[in-house]
């Protein structure tokens, strides 16, 4: 039996100083439904998020609320997994840069760099901002005379003058610009490739790897002399400082992948197929990380995709500014399936996309409620009266086999394209299609017809239905990866079992099970239609 193909992608790692808004989840739920779809697909699949639990903010915070750093950020990630469960995301592996692992993988990482010459000691002298670190220059912004991070506009910057161990990212400047040229859709969208290439023209600068005086991190494991900082008990020298929070923050998805300590599984996994992060950590991912990569002599990931901001009326989404969805609000209202699709379907996955909550409902109830809800609900409902609940195989022909290949290409195409929404929108179009069917064909006007001694009437009535039933089979198969909890109960209500496992893993390759009249001729009853989707009162205020 020959391998299966694998698949490894990532999200950011969270910063875990806070309860996660449903715009710190977006990726994850894209990336969740990226993994999800190869799974179903049959490949061997590997999906890897987690939370970035190192930094002075989070330590400040910590003893702000009388509380150890590590206290602290267990009761975050508590709630990121709170969070993260009720949205049905499955990863792999949920990876905490606390883990003992990634300290090994770090410290492996910095030892190869150290090596390689490309850490030296000096001294930084510059501004700092305690949610994003150090900040080049080009990430500075000047407001009312005073100078702001350009992510983080309301955190006040701190002047530091500090010895630290440095990055040679300027060595890695040509090998940078002759990568972009060699792989030209490495990073995607192409406008946010052409961002960085710009960035990298006008010069790299080095950067900080270490910070001193800093006690909660991985502490730095090389000395200013060069040798080991580990002494002899095991501990670490805190004269050496520990390690930047960017830099050990990135180590993440070799960590997640076996590096350093299972050369097996490291030498299946590595490369990453696609990172998926947001555009205002580009720079660190499609500069820094491949230059420290290189200086380890590791591969680069094969593609990163940027994912842009959720807005309210042109702001960006953020706790700090009050104007975010908590996501367990948001799954109450919506349920989970509900969540993830108007998330995905209303939110662009490759740029800024301004949302409400009233946006949020009425795309649930214009697509789910209203058009697939009520298409499932109907044509259960039909059959059950119509055919006395026996399930109707697919006609020979007809409007919806002859549009169902073309819908199921392009719904492939944009999701495996990472345009998460077009591909919805593909497969909605289907849906379209289908509704449109019923009302053209009017089954309940073909059984009147039938009873009444129209056997041509009868034979069309059963090959309708038999079509609506094989495309509502169709479509809750090709959106399980966004809706995996809708799925098998689409499935079940139309008297097929569902044969994959919650995380999407264990059933037959999904692209086999996509094709048209599939199970044609198996004998089957539908079961009693159930609403799939309640429909909600837009003027119900926010979740």
């Amino acid at each position: 039996m020959p391998e299966r193909p694998r698949f490894y992608l990532t999200t950011a790692i969270a910063y875990a100083n806070n309860r996660p808004g449903l715009h710190t989840l977006f990726e994850v739920i894209g990336a969740d439904a990226i993994a999800r779809w190869h799974r179903m697909r049959g490949d061997d699949t590997r999906f890897l998020t987690g939370t970035d639990e190192y930094s002075v903010n989070i330590a400040l915070t910590a003893e702000s609320q009388g509380k150890t750093p590590k206290a602290f950020v267990d009761e975050m990630v508590g709630l990121f997994r709170t969070a993260e469960n009720a949205l049905a995301i499955s990863p792999d592996r949920f990876i905490r840069t606390t883990d003992s692992d990634h300290q090994r993988s770090v410290h492996e990482v910095i030892r190869r760099c150290h090596a390689n010459g490309d850490l030296y000691l000096g001294n930084y002298v510059g501004w700092y901002c305690p949610n994003e670190g150090f900040i080049p220059k080009t990430q500075l912004v000047e407001d009312g005379g005073q100078t702001r991070c350009a992510h983080h506009p309301n955190v006040e910057l701190q002047w530091l003058t500090e010895r630290n161990w440095f990055f040679r990212l300027s060595k890695y400047q040509e090998p940078l610009e002759r990568h972009f040229a060699e792989h030209p859709d490495w990073v995607e969208p192409e406008y946010r490739r052409n961002e960085m290439l710009g960035f990298i023209r006008q010069g790299l600068e080095d950067f900080s790897a270490s910070r001193s005086g800093a006690t909660w991190g991985i502490p730095f494991p090389i000395r200013e002399n060069g040798e080991t900082a580990e002494r002899e008990d095991g501990s670490w020298d805190p004269e050496a400082g520990t390690v930047y929070v960017w830099f050990d923050a990135l180590i993440n998805y070799i960590t997640g992948a076996g590096f350093p300590d299972d050369v097996e599984a490291f030498a299946r996994w590595w490369p990453a197929d696609v990172h998926v992060i947001g555009k205002d950590i580009n720079r660190l991912h499609t500069i820094m990380w491949p230059a420290m990569l290189m200086s380890a002599g590791l591969p680069l990931p094969r593609k990163v995709w940027v994912h842009g901001w959720l807005l309210v009326q042109g702001e960006r989404m953020s706790k700090s500014r009050g104007n975010f969805l908590d996501p367990n609000d948001v799954v109450a209202a919506l349920g989970t399936d509900g969540a993830r699709y108007v998330t995905l379907r209303e939110v662009a996955f490759d740029r800024d996309s301004d949302v409400s909550w009233d946006l949020f409902v009425r795309r649930y109830n214009a697509d789910l409620a209203n058009d697939f809800g009520n298409l499932v609900n109907r044509t259960v409902s039909m059959a059950n009266r119509y055919l006395d609940g026996e399930r109707p195989s697919p006609s020979g022909g007809g409007a919806l086999r002859a549009t169902w290949p073309s819908a199921l290409e392009r719904y492939r195409d944009r999701l495996e394209a990472y345009a998460l929404h077009e591909a919805l929108a593909a497969l909605w179009e289907f849906v379209g299609e289908a509704n449109r069917l019923v009302d053209a064909e009017q089954p309940w006007t073909l059984a009147r017809a039938a009873r009444a001694g129209d056997d041509g009437a009868g034979e069309r009535l059963r090959g309708v239905l038999g079509d609506l039933v094989e495309g509502c089979r169709l479509i809750g198969l090709a959106a399980a990866p966004f809706m995996p909890g809708a799925a098998p109960g689409v499935l079940a209500q139309l008297g097929y079992r569902y044969p994959y496992g919650p995380d999407g893993n264990g059933g037959p390759p999904l692209l086999d099970e996509l094709a048209w009249g599939r199970h044609a001729g198996e004998p089957g009853r539908l079961s009693q239609p159930e609403p799939l989707f309640p429909r909600l009162d837009v003027d119900s205020g926010e979740p």
